[in-house]
């Protein structure tokens, strides 16, 4: 059985990779801040399920036989790029056409288009950028094992901890989600959203470069 101690260490780490502005934070931040509170909640759902689905293949050995076969790894990572800096530039093109003259609200009806969609649409878009990152299966494969004692049910101690990291992850979310609800107001004038998408589609297109490049 797994040790306090361990459970600890484990949560420590877990909790400073939450902490760590990323990917799943921009995505979160955006969701929430253009008003979409049911699909930033299904954002945080569909990430927090592939988390689960990590820590659970990671017990069962099935991630390091995606981090020892090369081309396995290779091609999620390129299906993980293309599909990110789809996403980026879904997000940061029609905010660069738009005109510093369209002040008005209807300038963000053609934006909001593709943004359609509740809580199983965030799922969907949450759970497929968490499954298509392969450095979540890497990170899974180095870390998980070492916190599970030996003779312990592998699946289960896996899936306790991981656990742990949707904890942690969901915790923190909240905090992302309320924070932009709070700035909703500003943060939906045209103006301020052209900038934020802007930024939030730079960072996200700017991940799947860097995952293509394999840093």
């Amino acid at each position: 059985m797994i040790t306090l101690s361990a459970l600890g260490s484990f949560a420590l780490i877990v909790g400073l990779l939450t902490l760590t502005p990323g990917l799943d934070t921009a995505l979160i931040l955006r969701t929430a801040a253009v008003g979409h509170r049911r699909r930033a909640w299904g954002v945080v759902a569909g990430i927090q399920t592939g988390t689960l689905v990590w820590g659970v293949l990671s017990s069962l050995g099935i991630t390091a036989l995606l981090t020892a076969s090369h081309l396995a790894y290779t091609a999620l990572r390129w299906a993980g790029a293309a599909y990110l800096v789809w996403m980026g530039c879904r997000i940061l093109i029609p905010a660069l056409r738009r005109r510093g003259g369209a002040e008005s609200g209807s300038a963000d009806a053609p934006e909001d288009a593709p943004e359609t969609g509740g809580f199983r649409a965030g799922w969907r878009r949450g759970l497929v950028t968490n499954l298509l990152n392969p450095k979540m299966g890497a990170f899974y494969v180095a870390v998980l094992p070492q916190f599970i004692p030996a003779g312990a049910p592998h699946v289960a101690t896996g899936t306790l901890l991981a656990c742990v990291h949707i904890v942690f992850a969901t915790v923190w979310a909240a905090v992302l989600i309320a924070f932009a609800r709070a700035l909703r107001t500003t943060l939906q004038k045209a103006s301020a959203r052209r900038v934020l998408d802007r930024v939030t589609g730079t960072v996200i297109a700017a991940f799947g470069v860097r995952l293509a490049l394999g840093d």
